[in-house]
């Protein structure tokens, strides 16, 4: 089992002045999914090298088991030092592909042409694809062999406006992730603000927020053995 992780490497919070990226349990959770599955990693970015890292999701507050012992472990965080480009990545190498979130996916992988043909790529080869909290929305310009919004009559999940209000990003982002899934014609759903809600429609399973990362990998295991 090979599985790819793909991550921003978007670091600036619209004009805020502040940083973003990624958020760091919604790699490290899924992560150690995949590792106690046997699975082998390779992380990817648009730029490749060092991805950035959200740092308001290293807060003590933020923190998880995983994020630490994520943190403390060498193998892992030579992989995150050096993330393989994006356009080198073929899915012919891989069974599956899994997108952490972050604020920073928003602004780059959103609109990278080199994710949209991977993700279109896999969903073409048959293989499962997984996308947590603001990962969804790399979806918006993703289509379908017959050229529709991939999302479109799918049921889907993810980061809710509620949450986006709640963490005071709404008139900050580009978009607002459940609002653009609906827009794309995705039949949206979604659990209670921060509760683990995990969707999964065909070779496309989606996960609502952070606290859904484990349980967004863990669908995505089982997708590849049923595929198996």
């Amino acid at each position: 089992m090979k599985i790819l992780m793909v991550l921003t490497s978007h670091d600036t919070l619209g004009d805020t002045g502040r940083k973003t990226g990624f958020w760091l349990e919604e790699l490290a959770a899924p992560y150690y999914a995949f590792k106690n599955a046997g699975a082998e990693i390779v992380l990817a970015s648009p730029k490749g090298g060092h991805p950035p890292l959200d740092p308001k999701s290293n807060e003590p507050a933020n923190q998880t088991d995983d994020t630490r012992r994520f943190e403390a472990d060498p193998e892992a965080m030579a992989l995150l030092a050096e993330t393989v480009k994006l356009a080198d990545i073929s899915q012919a190498d891989f069974d599956t592909v899994f997108y952490p979130g972050g604020h920073g996916p928003l602004w780059d992988l959103a609109e990278d042409a080199a994710s949209i043909a991977l993700i279109e790529a896999f969903l073409a080869a048959g293989k499962p694809t997984a996308f947590v909290c603001h990962a969804p929305g790399v979806l918006r310009h993703v289509k379908t062999a017959d050229g529709r919004p991939l999302v479109e009559g799918k049921k889907v999940t993810g980061f809710a406006n509620s949450e986006e209000d709640g963490v005071g990003l709404t008139d900050i982002v580009p978009f607002l992730v459940e609002d653009e899934l609906k827009a794309k014609g995705g039949i949206y759903s979604r659990g209670p603000d921060w509760a683990s809600y995990v969707i999964q429609d065909g070779l496309l399973i989606t996960g609502q927020n952070p606290g859904s990362s484990t349980a967004t990998a863990r669908a995505l295991v089982d997708a590849l053995k049923v595929a198996a």
